[in-house]
């Protein structure tokens, strides 16, 4: 018999891996990135206060493009949360793109907050 990969065990490891060596304070909280099939959401995370700052997802009221999970999406979800992040006096972030490999819609997600004047 031969043992299946399991695709979100492997990715829940090596988040957890990152985890242990990133942590959001409250002068640099944590960017957190979480892609399902249909949607893209993102977090910012004080981790010592265990607090959500800001969150931005395809699911927001004030996500008004087509709804999907698309790279034009991601890039409207990281200029919305970088958005909040500015009102809110949030400059400087950790990005925690949360087990997922660096392309593609979590690439997106993270120039679209640098445009928008997050730095990370």
């Amino acid at each position: 018999m031969f043992k299946k990969n399991d695709r979100k065990k492997a990715r829940v490891k090596r988040h957890l891996r990152v985890r242990n060596k990133i942590s959001g304070t409250a002068e640099r909280p944590r960017l957190s990135v979480y892609r399902s099939e249909k949607n893209i959401y993102a977090q910012i995370i004080d981790d010592i206060a265990g607090t959500t700052l800001v969150s931005a997802s395809t699911l927001d009221k004030d996500f008004t493009e087509k709804v999907g999970s698309n790279k034009e999406s991601a890039k409207v979800v990281g200029q919305l949360i970088a958005k909040k992040a500015v009102e809110k006096g949030i400059e400087e972030v950790i990005f925690d793109r949360g087990g997922y490999v660096y392309h593609g819609r979590v690439k997106e997600l993270a120039e679209g907050a640098r445009e928008a004047g997050l730095r990370f």
